[in-house]
């Protein structure tokens, strides 16, 4: 709630639009980018039900904090991935600032930075959670490998 004056009538009208279900959450969110059309897909709050909880692609999402050591390290790594699958329709590389933006699903638990998830786009609310590995090119590119739904083959691989 985030009235200009405050006063009873105020309050009657928000627990009255709340228990009818009218009331909609105040998401925290950076604003939308106007381009995105970079190898790494930038998410904020208000995007993040339309680009990770998309249920025609997969999704590889870093939940970073800007201020982090170990995120200024993966950046240029997590760039060259998106680089990599950039030709790939049906997966989307992404990250967000998560000290910065709201993560609108419960599913997505962001205790540490860097987090990353692979969100399948069959299985949106059980995601895959990265954990073990190096955060280098080959680790990171190995799990996309395993829990993608949908890779195109290359010409090397055939």
């Amino acid at each position: 709630m985030e009235p200009e004056e405050f006063d009873s009538d105020v309050l009657r009208q928000f627990v009255l639009a709340f228990k009818k279900g009218k009331l909609k959450p105040i998401v925290k969110s950076q604003p939308v980018p106007k381009n995105n059309k970079g190898p790494v897909k930038v998410v904020v709050g208000k995007t993040f039900d339309t680009i990770v909880m998309d249920p025609n692609n997969d999704v590889l999402i870093e939940f970073y904090a800007p201020w982090c050591g170990h995120c200024k390290k993966l950046e240029p790594v997590y760039t060259e991935l998106g680089k990599k699958y950039k030709n790939e329709k049906n997966l989307v590389i992404a990250k967000m600032d998560a000290t910065a933006n709201d993560v609108t699903s419960d599913h997505y638990k962001v205790e540490g930075f860097p987090t990353i998830y692979f969100a399948p786009r069959n299985k949106k609310n059980n995601p895959i959670k990265f954990e073990g590995g190096d955060r280098d090119l080959e680790h990171l590119s190995k799990f996309i490998e395993e829990h993608a739904t949908k890779l195109s083959r290359t010409k090397e691989e055939l």
